[in-house]
């Protein structure tokens, strides 16, 4: 692998039962990506589709009311192999970092391998921005990523639950709070009372 470090915000959507009776053996399955990769703080690429299901290939109502997203669209979409061997070739770009809000996206990535018997595409490192985002505000729970743009004063991108947008409004906001960071390490300039000892300028001038 070549070149320098990239940088991956990745945000799936997933299928959802339709309630408490689930189809046997159903578990969530991709489909819709975002990916937005960034080198040099800057996007370099964006990259989103819709992915067809192999197992339960038909949505339920609430994921289609919940996504605003239509059966036919999802029809159209790559299959899961071919959303794998993207993954596969950003990864052999260079050396990579996965980055999402939450930890939901890897762990349904992981188990759609298995499910279908395909290599994890990633070899490289993992954050979670919203752990980080707990951490560092000292939260006692993890923030949904449209209220943490919006704790910021700022707007997200596009709409929620579209898996580009919310790709997008990840990295705004990793943006927002990698400038936080570098803020608060930077050491406070001296005040004028820590350059000069103020006792022997009072001495001094004493009568």
């Amino acid at each position: 692998m070549e070149g320098q470090e990239q940088l991956l915000f990745i945000d799936f959507e997933f299928t959802m039962p339709e309630g408490k009776s689930n189809p046997k053996g159903f578990y969530p399955e991709i489909i819709e990506v975002g990916i937005v990769s960034v080198k040099n703080q800057k996007i370099e690429e964006q990259f989103s589709s819709y992915v067809k299901p192999n197992q339960f290939p038909i949505l339920s109502e609430r994921c289609k009311t919940f996504l605003q997203i239509s059966q036919e669209k999802i029809d159209q979409g790559m299959t899961f192999s071919e959303l794998l061997s993207i993954l596969s070739n950003y990864n052999q770009k260079a050396p990579t970092t996965v980055i999402t809000w939450g930890n939901m996206d890897m762990k349904v990535l992981r188990h759609n391998c298995e499910m279908n018997k395909i290599e994890f595409p990633f070899t490289g490192k993992f954050r979670d921005l919203s752990m980080e985002y707990k951490k560092f505000f000292g939260d006692r729970n993890q923030t949904g990523l449209w209220k943490a743009v919006e704790e910021y004063g700022k707007k997200a991108t596009g709409k929620h639950h579209r898996a580009l947008d919310d790709a997008l409004t990840t990295y705004n906001l990793f943006k927002l709070v990698e400038d936080d960071k570098r803020y608060l390490q930077k050491p406070t300039p001296p005040t004028i009372g820590d350059r000069i000892d103020l006792s022997e300028v009072l001495n001094k001038y004493a009568t």
